[in-house]
C-alpha cells in the first residue's frame, strides 16, 4: 500500500489549495479514504472521509469549507480546501485501514499565513 500527498504549500487567509492522493497496492474503490491532519504539539485529527458508496462526512472545523472528493478511475482521493484560515495550518494526511490496518502517506504541509 502506497500513499502519495501532494498540493500543499504557503497561501494567504481566505485563499484555496487542492490537495491530491494517488493511492496504490491496492483496490482503491473498494475503500473509505480519509484525511487527517496534525499540527505542533496537536494529535492527529480527522478532517473529512469519503466512502465507498460516494457519501462524505466533515469534521465541523472542515464543514462548509473543504469537499473531499475522489476519482476511482485515477485512484486518487482529493481535499480541495477554501477559505483558509491560520488554525488550518498542519501536515495533512492520506489515510486508508485495510483489515484493521492504517495506511498513511508521507504528508503535505500546508501553511496559511499572511
Amino acid at each position: 500500500v502506497q500513499l502519495v500527498e501532494s498540493g500543499g504549500g504557503l497561501v494567504q487567509p481566505g485563499g484555496s489549495l487542492r490537495l491530491s492522493c494517488a493511492a496504490s497496492g491496492f483496490t482503491f474503490p473498494d475503500y473509505d479514504m480519509s484525511w487527517y491532519r496534525q499540527s505542533p504539539g496537536k494529535e492527529r485529527e480527522l478532517v473529512a472521509r469519503i466512502y465507498v458508496g460516494g457519501f462524505r462526512s466533515y469534521k465541523e472545523h472542515a464543514s462548509g469549507r473543504f469537499v473531499i472528493s475522489r476519482d476511482n478511475t485515477e485512484n486518487t482521493v482529493y481535499l480541495q480546501m477554501n477559505s483558509l484560515k491560520p488554525e488550518d495550518t498542519a501536515e495533512y494526511y492520506c489515510h486508508v485501514q485495510i483489515w484493521g490496518a492504517n495506511y498513511w502517506g508521507q504528508g503535505t504541509q500546508v501553511t496559511v499565513s499572511s
